[in-house]
């Protein structure tokens, strides 16, 4: 008697369906078939679930990294509004001083 093939660390995350298909066929083989057969479809579940596992963090990085760009883009915009009205705020008071002077006279 032989054991299905599983995973040695089930998961939540069902597997594609042809994997599925190929480890179900795989356990309809005769015996010393399915003994040769089934450490490879462990090694192809596991690395199945590996890359899955890699996929989602590099998914889940990019979505902080676009979260994270637009929090800086906001924060350059603010930045730059800052900026402009503080050189209004000082064009407005050198022009205030130049004022003062008396202006010349035309005659």
């Amino acid at each position: 008697m032989s054991q299905p093939i599983q995973s040695p660390k089930p998961e939540a995350e069902p597997l594609p369906g042809e994997i599925t298909d190929l480890a179900n066929a795989i356990e309809q083989l005769p015996p010393p078939y399915r003994s040769q057969m089934t450490p490879l479809m462990v090694r192809v579940i596991e690395s199945t679930r590996r890359r899955r596992r890699i996929l989602n963090m590099v998914q889940e990085a990019l979505a902080q990294l676009r979260l994270d760009m637009k929090y800086l883009i906001f924060d350059l915009e603010a930045t730059r509004r800052e900026r402009d009205s503080y050189r209004q705020q000082l064009e407005d008071q050198n022009n205030h001083f130049e004022g003062d002077e008396s202006p010349p006279l035309d005659s």
